[in-house]
This record gives C-alpha cells, structure tokens and sequence, in this order.
C-alpha cells in the first residue's frame, strides 16, 4: 500500500500529515528516505522520527463495534473510535471501515499483510449483513440487487440476499465501496433503518455483546492468514 495509507492505519498521523512527513524527510524505508506515493508491505522497515513502525507481536481482535464509534484510529470530531474501545497495549487499527451509525463486527490488528489482502478489492472478501429497511421488499427489488445496481454510476457485484422476516433482509457482498448496502437499498427505494455486520472473510460475531471485543483464535488467525485461501465459498 502507499506510504501514507500505512502510516495512517499504524495511526502515527493523517494521509495528509503523513505526505508532509515524508516530503519533511521524517519517514525512512529501508534505511532509505521514503518519497511521496512509494509503495510499501510488512517485509520493509519503516523508521518515522527515529521510531521504528516494525511490530513484532502480531495480535488480532474481533469488535463489536456500537452505533455512533468511528472506524478509525483518530477522529477529528473527538467521536469515539473503535480503538478506544479495545485496551490492549499494542498499537492496532481497523481493517477496512463500518459506518458510523452501523454497528457490528470490525476487526482490528497490526498485521499489514492481512488487513491488505482482507480489503483489497481483487480478493472480493465476503461480508455478511443484516438490514432493517422502510418500504416494499418486493421480488422485484430483490431480484435487482442480487444481479446488482447501479451505485454512483458503477454496477455493484451479484450479490446474497434473502428475506429474514418482515421488513428485514440479509446480504452478502464481496466489495467494499462507501455505504454500500445503505446506496444499493436506495437504488430500489428502500430506506435502512438499521445495518449490522455480521460476518467477515469466513468469521461471525455470533453472541459477542455490542461493545465487547475478544482475540481471535489460532484457528480463525488462520482461516484469515494471507497465505490460507482468501475468499470464502458463501455462493
């Protein structure tokens, strides 16, 4: 990934702030000065300040993260971040993002290589939700976003979905564009009135409590590892 989106995930500063980082000369790569929109994985060595970003005690947790926390490391509006909420001394950031007023699983760690291969779009990892949703859920409308729907000009992907019960739906999808259930529910004029994730890549909450977080095992480490099969068989 690009030198600023690292440094960004690791939490030392901004997008922004971490280009003026570079550009200040503060950042090394391999012993060497990093230059703006350099590419770098874990296997490098990234020095910022003199501070070696190198973290050798991986650890991986699963979040369920509350309505109304972001999924960042900082928020510049002082709203809760789902950092806060897992006290663990290790420096760790989510992989990928929930919005802000969805809640369910996030998973955060300080593992490069797998929060990469979990939220690049050529891997299409799975993600599970449940939605509650205002309007007529008609065959018609699911039909649509199963082929898939037009979302700000592009078509998403075929997508799961089925009915739970009256007025609820759930959907499994392989991208991870901006709002992207809450975008693909309004293009057949359905409004969300609630979003929980609900499964990732193969993993589940199942009865984890909102707010509540706890280390994944050696077995689900695995199923995420990026040298394990990346895309799950939910088709």
């Amino acid at each position: 990934m690009r030198i600023n989106k690292y440094l960004a995930q690791m939490g030392i500063a901004s997008r922004r702030k971490a280009d003026e980082m570079v550009v200040q000369g503060k950042v090394m790569v391999n012993r060497k000065k990093a230059t703006l929109g350099m590419m770098v994985d874990s296997s490098d060595e990234v020095i910022v300040d003199g501070r070696s970003q190198v973290t050798e005690n991986l650890v991986y947790i699963m979040l369920n993260k509350p309505v109304g926390v972001v999924s960042t490391v900082v928020d510049d509006q002082n709203r809760k971040t789902v950092v806060e909420l897992v006290e663990i001394k290790e420096r760790i950031y989510p992989v990928g993002r929930l919005d802000t007023d969805s809640e369910g699983l996030v998973l955060l760690t300080n593992d490069g290589e797998l929060a990469y291969r979990l939220t690049h779009p050529k891997f299409q990892v799975s993600k599970e939700y449940e939605v509650k949703v205002e309007g007529p859920i008609t065959n018609n409308a699911i039909t649509q976003l199963r082929k898939g729907v037009r979302v700000e000009g592009k078509k998403t992907l075929p997508a799961v979905v089925e009915r739970m019960g009256e007025g609820k739906l759930r959907f499994i999808i392989r991208e991870g564009r901006n709002r992207q259930v809450r975008k693909m529910c309004k293009a057949v004029n359905l409004e969300v009135i609630s979003l929980k994730r609900v499964a990732m890549g193969g993993l589940r909450l199942w009865d984890l409590g909102v707010g509540e977080w706890r280390e994944l095992t050696g077995r689900e480490i695995q199923k995420l590892s990026p040298w394990a099969e990346a895309l799950e068989d939910s088709f």
